[in-house]
């Protein structure tokens, strides 16, 4: 808490806040200094048109400076009350007015009230002197109108409360004169208006009495013991009524500030003048009796008080004396660092707020005056922050620069706050601002394009490549989700193709590849993060299919047809190296899968032919001669560069001859061999045929007969003959394990003719398989047709029983 004192104005001031939508405003109160603690000072809410939950809300606070708190907030009654009772004298001395600046703040948004409380004066303390009594020694001989100054009462109370009057009494001798100072106090004079007379009345006692104005009005006394001494016609004189002095607070003790001086006409004793302070201020400063020095002996600072008056009197040995003032002016040194007090702050700010957002309010208080009390605060100017003035000692951390948490997600703003003395004294502070992420950065792939390679016939699930993205945000916007981005491949969502994991970005494949029919294949991957509202990016990925040896070569020359004979013709003057004949063959695989190898691997004549290797070429081998059959058969096996490698065979007809009668005449045989083979064939076929449809008639004839004979027994049945059901024994399950998994029971219906009776088998609504070893199904099937030839007899009788 801060009194107002002269210069040094501690004063509430109007808050404009730049980039705060701040509501301002003032009010007073005036109370006085008797209040009891709790009493209520205000309804500050009412005053400044705030609801109480808005005091709630806000987070209302008080804020007193660095001293006591003498009022406090009662946010839930929205009143200003006495927290701590208040004595005027103590906090403002004699300054008037007297009062308590405070300011309430509230937050969410920020603002700042201005509350001025007036703390009015009662007449709670009495006129006092420092001293009981003053003793004077005055020689008979003192002229009419000589003074001698009294020792002033000390009132705190200030106004008509203050001290007001003197009355001395008796006044036979003596009257009092009153002097008004220029700091309003009032100096007292005694003079003497009557003749003393030793011999008469060698001693005196008067009262001097102090009044107040106040109600009730209060007083205080000190006796005045006069001696009156012999004659002594010459007064000390003062050869100035006022000196000047300057000094610098926090002056070590014992330095020289004034010298005072006063003559007297008088010699010997009575010419001997002494010096002594008459003001109430002996505990800092002394005067030598001897010689005037008025030297300094106590602590002085400027901020307490800026100037002193000292009343110093001159007596000589025969009780006369003269007066006159010290005044000494304080010089400010500075000697106090500012003080830094944080008003309000945010701990966190988003990285999407604007340029001049406050940050924090400070205010700054330096003691001393002029320059040295003047401050200015500042921060470094390579962070996105600045501190501005909004008034007199009160200070605004607001943003100067767009924010990104990816690049600082936290600053340490140190504020230094220096005022203009010689040398310049600061303070710091040092602010901890956190940096909260907002979703302003989409996700990142490693790379633009991503590549995989998978062997065609793959299983489906196979993980192929991952896709991996990073998102500079934190924490859920930096959460990164994977999708495929719907398009079609061949006519097919590419959904049908591939896979992607949400979470870590791996791509699989759905279905198994065939390279010969894609070979390569195109789509997009999105990694979308987790913000309000996501972001997201995409990348290509691209999908070899690596070919693998699944298809064996196709022969595409000689075409090997069922029905003709092709042969090729080799003249018997054929030279060695003469081109018979070429097998041409394609894989439709790729690579080293494709490529071809011929070799020969049978022929009539192996040594008369030969393959070449790469390119199927059948040429001779050697020099055809008459000996050489006419007819050459030869197989060349085309096998292609795979692992595992595959092939196939064609069958080349050669025939050595000089004109086509002779090759016609040998193939001929050979076309009526291949005749007879494919007649055998087809009688084989046709006795296939004939097999099967005898099957099929007695299949249709056996289930005919079943029916007959199940209709005749349905019919026997109906004729309430008697019907005897019997249950064999059965088929049980014993566990898992059993043979059957349900039970069978057989219910017959006999009639006189046994020979028609039927057998007709339950079986259950699940329809259980019976799977059984064959000997053994032989074997019951065995008793089973006992059993029934045994029931069989014994209902022929039954029938007949019932028949007679």
């Amino acid at each position: 808490m801060e009194t107002i004192s002269g210069a040094a104005v501690w004063f509430s001031v109007l808050i404009c806040i730049c980039g705060v939508a701040a509501a301002f405003g003032q009010v007073s109160y005036s109370i006085p200094e008797e209040m009891s603690k709790g009493a209520m000072v205000g309804n500050i809410a009412l005053d400044l048109g705030l609801e109480l939950n808005r005091l709630n809300s806000g987070n209302a606070r008080m804020y007193s400076g660095d001293n006591a708190e003498y009022v406090a907030l009662d946010k839930e009654r929205g009143v200003l009350v006495i927290k701590e009772k208040i004595d005027r004298e103590a906090l403002c001395g004699k300054t008037t007015p007297c009062a308590l600046h405070l300011q309430m703040i509230l937050e969410n948004p920020m603002e700042l009230y201005r509350i001025t409380v007036e703390i009015t004066d009662t007449n709670d303390n009495a006129p006092n002197f420092q001293r009981t009594q003053m003793k004077f020694e005055i020689s008979e001989s003192a002229v009419t109108g000589a003074t001698f100054m009294l020792e002033k009462a000390v009132d705190p109370d200030v106004g008509i409360n203050g001290l007001q009057s003197y009355v001395l009494k008796p006044t036979e001798n003596f009257v009092l004169k009153l002097h008004s100072q220029m700091d309003g106090d009032k100096s007292v004079e005694m003079i003497l208006q009557k003749p003393l007379d030793r011999e008469e009345q060698g001693h005196l006692t008067l009262l001097l009495t102090a009044l107040d104005g106040g109600e009730p009005r209060r007083s205080g006394t000190v006796e005045i013991h006069v001696t009156v001494l012999d004659s002594n016609d010459n007064a000390p004189i003062f050869t100035q009524k006022t000196y000047q002095a300057t000094m610098t607070e926090n002056a070590p003790k014992e330095t020289k500030l004034a010298t005072v001086r006063a003559t007297d006409a008088d010699s010997g004793a009575y010419g001997a003048v002494t010096y002594y302070v008459s003001s109430p201020m002996s505990e800092l400063f002394r005067v030598d009796p001897r010689s005037g020095d008025v030297t300094l002996t106590g602590s002085v600072d400027f901020e307490k008080a800026s100037h002193y008056r000292l009343d110093i009197q001159a007596r000589d040995q025969g009780g006369l004396s003269d007066s006159c003032t010290l005044i000494i002016d304080v010089l400010d040194v500075n000697d106090n660092k500012p003080s830094i007090n944080i008003l309000s702050m945010s701990n966190s700010v988003s990285e999407e707020s604007k340029p001049a957002t406050v940050i924090a309010m400070l205010n700054v208080n330096d003691p001393d005056s002029g320059k040295n009390g003047h401050v200015r605060c500042d921060i470094d100017e390579s962070i996105p922050f600045a501190i501005k003035s909004t008034s007199d000692r009160f200070f605004s951390l607001l943003t100067d620069d767009t924010l990104d948490r990816e690049k600082n997600s936290e600053f340490n703003v140190s504020v230094t706050c220096s005022d203009d003395g010689v040398p310049s004294l600061s303070s710091s502070v040092t602010l901890r601002l956190q940096i909260s992420d907002v979703n302003d950065n989409s996700p990142v792939f490693e790379r633009a394009l991503y590549e995989g390679l998978v062997g065609e016939n793959n299983g489906p699930g196979l993980a192929v490549l991952a896709v991996k993205a990073h998102d500079a945000d934190w924490n859920q916007n930096a959460r990164v989700t994977y999708l495929l981005e719907e398009s079609s491949i061949n006519g097919a969502p590419v959904s049908s193709y591939v896979s992607v994991n949400a979470d870590s970005g791996v791509v699989h494949a759905v279905r198994s590849f065939d390279y010969e029919q894609i070979k390569s294949f195109y789509f997009c991957v999105r990694a979308q993060d987790g913000g309000s509202p996501s972001l997201y990016s995409n990348v290509t990925v691209k999908i070899l299919i690596q070919d693998q040896n699944d298809n064996a070569p196709q022969i595409l020359y000689p075409i090997q047809s069922g029905g003709s004979l092709v042969a090729e013709m080799v003249p018997r003057a054929a030279d060695v190296g003469y081109l018979v004949t070429k097998v041409v063959a394609v894989d439709v695989d790729s690579g080293q899968n494709a490529w071809l190898s011929y070799k020969l691997q049978k022929a009539t004549d192996r040594a008369l032919f030969e393959v070449g290797a790469q390119n199927g070429e059948i040429r001779t081998a050697r020099q055809v001669t008459d000996k050489d059959p006419v007819k050459q058969k030869l197989t060349v096996v085309v096998e292609d560069n795979g692992q595992p490698s595959r092939s196939a065979t064609v069958n080349v007809n050669v025939a050595v001859a000089d004109s086509f009668p002779e090759v016609l005449s040998e193939f001929t045989d050979f076309t009526h061999e291949k005749e007879k083979n494919e007649n055998l064939t087809f009688y084989l076929v046709l006795a296939l045929a004939a097999v099967s449809f005898l099957f099929i008639c007695c299949l249709v004839v056996i289930i005919s007969v079943k029916i007959y004979r199940w209709r005749q027994s349905r019919l026997f049945c109906q004729s309430n003959l008697p019907v005897i059901p019997y249950y064999p024994p059965h088929y049980a399950d014993t566990g898992r394990t059993g043979t059957l998994q349900q039970m069978y029971n057989y219910e017959v219906c006999m009639t006189t003719d046994s020979r028609k009776s039927d057998c007709k088998f339950s079986r259950p609504s699940s329809q259980g398989v019976l799977i059984m070893d064959p000997k053994e199904t032989l074997r019951r099937l065995q008793k089973e047709k006992d059993l029934l030839e045994d029931l069989d007899v014994s209902e022929e009788h039954n029938d007949l029983k019932h028949c007679s």
